[in-house]
């Protein structure tokens, strides 16, 4: 069992919960969670789960049901919490409380009060998906979920067609094959993309490819689980000299599929394109 480590500061501390495996939480998160006055959850069902797995004991504190539907008829209860002089630790589901899930509301009403909000950083599907997933880190904007009427969404994708970073969206299984169409049709089928299933699970996956490529593949065998899509940033067009001296300097090092997907990625090209002409340079090298 975790002990009370030592009395919490006053004030609203956002923690971080695992995605997926259960063991991905930080010890300063365990120690906040065994400490705090209160705890807001998300989800109480999945906060006791989350508890009993690390052994943190309640010892008769309040676990307080918190979320977007619930949310104005809560925050006064948590804001005269606050006013006391108590420690409120908020966990929403998943990864980081705010990312695609509630507690806005919340954090904007504490610091508007004067309360101390805390961050205690941990997992997050939008940092991991960008980590393992090999497009471009350097810059990045998260769009959180489409829309589900076809109209709104390809309104929603046309948004961030011009943005020059990747883009990271969340979708489910059920909508994913509706969502690529239509992101193919406003993106266009030749960026890269990634579909990032089921982080840090047992039934990771990364699957690669272009929009049209796994637009083509999803509409066969749509994936199931929670997703993180990554799509390369609008590229302008690279000539034929580009992408063969490009691929000349990295079948140098590389092994020809290898080499084709890198220079797929670097220079947003069709995967097939790229390959096929670094199959005929390496022939021509026999």
């Amino acid at each position: 069992m975790i002990a009370q480590i030592r009395q919490l500061e006053p004030g609203l501390f956002l923690v971080a919960t695992p995605i997926g495996t259960a063991r991905d939480i930080t010890l300063r998160a365990l120690d906040v969670l065994a400490s705090a006055d209160i705890i807001a959850a998300e989800d109480t069902r999945n906060a006791r789960h989350l508890l009993d797995l690390h052994g943190v004991d309640l010892a008769g504190r309040p676990l307080w049901s918190y979320h977007d539907h619930n949310g104005p008829a809560v925050r006064p209860a948590i804001m005269a919490a606050l006013a006391r002089g108590q420690s409120v630790a908020y966990v929403s589901d998943a990864g980081m409380p705010l990312i695609a899930d509630p507690g806005y509301g919340l954090v904007t009403e504490a610091h508007a009060a004067g309360h101390a909000v805390t961050a205690v950083p941990g997992a997050s599907s939008v940092t991991t998906a960008l980590a393992i997933g090999g497009l471009p880190t350097d810059r990045f904007f998260f769009a959180g979920f489409a829309p589900h009427t076809g109209g709104a969404r390809r309104s929603f994708f046309a948004e961030f067609r011009e943005i020059p970073g990747t883009l990271v969206f969340f979708e489910t299984g059920k909508r994913l094959a509706k969502s690529l169409k239509d992101m193919q049709k406003v993106l266009g089928p030749d960026r890269q993309m990634r579909i990032c299933r089921e982080l840090t699970k047992r039934y990771e996956e990364i699957i690669a490819g272009t929009i049209g490529e796994l637009c083509e593949r999803v509409s066969a065998t749509p994936p199931k689980g929670e997703i993180v899509l990554l799509v390369d940033r609008a590229r302008a067009n690279a000539s034929a000299g580009d992408m063969n001296a490009a691929l000349a300097k990295a079948l140098e090092s590389m092994r020809t599929r290898d080499a084709a997907d890198a220079v797929a990625t670097e220079l947003g090209l069709p995967r097939r394109q790229v390959y096929q002409a670094a199959l005929a340079m390496a022939k021509a090298k026999e």
